[in-house]
């Protein structure tokens, strides 16, 4: 009959065949599935933030690097293609530097278009100059002869063969040569053109990344909140398994445990049909029962807190809260005594919060346990109660070993210990602090804890008052 109950509790039934034979036949889980959303299960809202989040932050990386490289590659391209007109407007003026020299007035004589030794078709300087263009002669002494257009570059005169850009102007001084054999060098053409124009491209080209940028932001958020969605769907699922299987198993591992617990009670009730050397182990099949009686019921709150929406219960009723903590440090006391440590109260009467008084008791028990277990012989263990505006705010503080900075934020997460802790306490199952965390919740509080190692650590709990 235990044996059959187990297997309920785990999914799993036994039928029989028209052979007697017993066979397994595995259960389905009957887990209701409901469409996820990230913002509403409380369950998968931060692991759904903060992979909404990791996905826009790379994406904005993405499109924030391939912006600047677009821009600076657009950039470079306009400063190229212009480079170019200004490398062509000079080649057509050179041809004009040996009759500057002559005649002064031969800037704004526009010459013939020829064919010159090489076969290409030279073309008047003047039938290439575009808009904000300017073009200067200058002999082989860096002497200006002659200069053609409205805006000149106000720098020195600079004989290198590149381009340069300089207040909003762009520069290329191109050196001339004779022709033949022996070349001389007869002079130098700077031609100059605004960059203006470019200005403006670019400009457009930011804007039009800006905005490009917000619609695709826009669009990768909504893609990102999707796959965010499809991504957890899976993992939700699995979990509302685990729930069920939790709760079923728990629910039905309470059956067999009730079935021990009270033949224990019973046999050790007849202290006189016990062997002597069984007391022993009557004991420890006593104890083990008590412990996992205990985890069965976390277990089995837990997974209702998790099935369920967090809300108080219909039973709920206004309860003081110092009633609770007296009744705890009366039962706690004689431990305290035991390990020599100093328990004290500084309790405020008629501070009334509605609730379950058996959760609140399981909730600040659980707080004081932890407290007198973690603290050495001869420490001190603090239980406050401290009244701000429309709540209620509960400090257990102790002088134990405290809580490393890199942990505090596991210390409320099931199943977790720290090492240093694990060694002092070998008892417990380390749902303590869930437990007490979840009953808060239930309760419209929050809870958190402040900690230092070797000085000892102080767990408030904040709760709401009723009149």
């Amino acid at each position: 009959m235990i044996l059959s109950k187990l297997f309920m509790g785990l999914g799993i039934g036994l039928t029989k065949t028209s052979r007697n034979k017993s066979r397994v036949v595995v259960r389905k889980f009957t887990v209701p599935w409901r469409r996820l959303d990230i913002l509403t299960n409380p369950q998968f809202r931060a692991t759904g933030w903060r992979l909404l989040l990791s996905y826009l932050i790379a994406m904005m990386v993405v499109m924030g690097l391939s912006s600047v490289v677009v821009y600076h590659f657009f950039a470079y391209s306009l400063s190229q293609q212009l480079d170019r007109q200004l490398l062509t407007l000079a080649d057509a003026a050179a041809h004009n530097l040996s009759a500057i020299k002559v005649d002064k007035m031969a800037v704004n004589r526009k010459m013939p278009r020829i064919l010159d030794n090489d076969g290409d078709l030279d073309i008047p300087w003047q039938d290439l100059r575009l808009y904000r263009q300017s073009v200067e002669w200058f002999d082989a002494g860096q002497q200006l002869l002659g200069k053609a257009g409205k805006q000149f570059p106000q720098t020195p005169f600079l004989t290198n063969f590149h381009s340069w850009q300089q207040n909003g102007i762009r520069i290329l001084t191109v050196p001339v040569y004779s022709s033949g054999k022996n070349q001389q060098l007869l002079g130098y053409v700077r031609v100059s053109a605004s960059t203006v124009e470019i200005q403006k491209e670019l400009e457009r080209l930011l804007m039009g990344l800006g905005i490009g940028g917000v619609l695709g932001m826009v669009l990768i958020s909504g893609t990102g909140w999707w796959l965010t969605s499809k991504a957890l769907q899976p993992i939700e699922q699995s979990f509302q398994q685990l729930q069920q299987f939790t709760a079923d198993a728990s629910h039905e591992l309470r059956s067999p445990l009730t079935a021990i617990k009270t033949t224990v009670e019973v046999i050790q009730n007849h202290p006189e049909r016990i062997h002597p050397s069984d007391v022993k182990k009557i004991d420890i099949i006593e104890g083990a029962t008590k412990q996992m009686t205990h985890l069965v019921e976390d277990l089995l709150l837990l997974a209702r807190s998790d099935s369920a929406p967090i809300s108080l219960p219909k039973t709920a009723i206004p309860i003081p809260i110092d009633e609770i903590l007296i009744d705890l440090i009366d039962t706690l006391q004689p431990q305290a005594e035991s390990q020599e440590i100093t328990l004290e109260a500084n309790l405020i009467d008629a501070v009334w919060v509605k609730g379950d008084a058996h959760q609140l008791q399981r909730l600040f028990g659980n707080l004081l346990e932890n407290a007198l277990q973690y603290t050495s012989n001869g420490g001190l263990v603090r239980v406050e109660i401290v009244k701000r505006d429309d709540f209620v705010v509960i400090e257990v503080a102790d002088t134990g070993i405290g809580i490393a900075p890199e942990n505090l934020p596991f210390v409320f997460n099931r199943f977790w210990r720290a090492e240093k802790a694990r060694s002092r306490r070998q008892g417990g199952s380390g749902l303590g602090l869930a437990i007490a965390q979840a009953i808060t919740h239930t309760h419209g509080g929050e809870i958190s804890v402040t900690s230092k190692v070797g000085v000892g650590s102080c767990f408030r709990v904040k709760l709401p008052i009723v009149e």
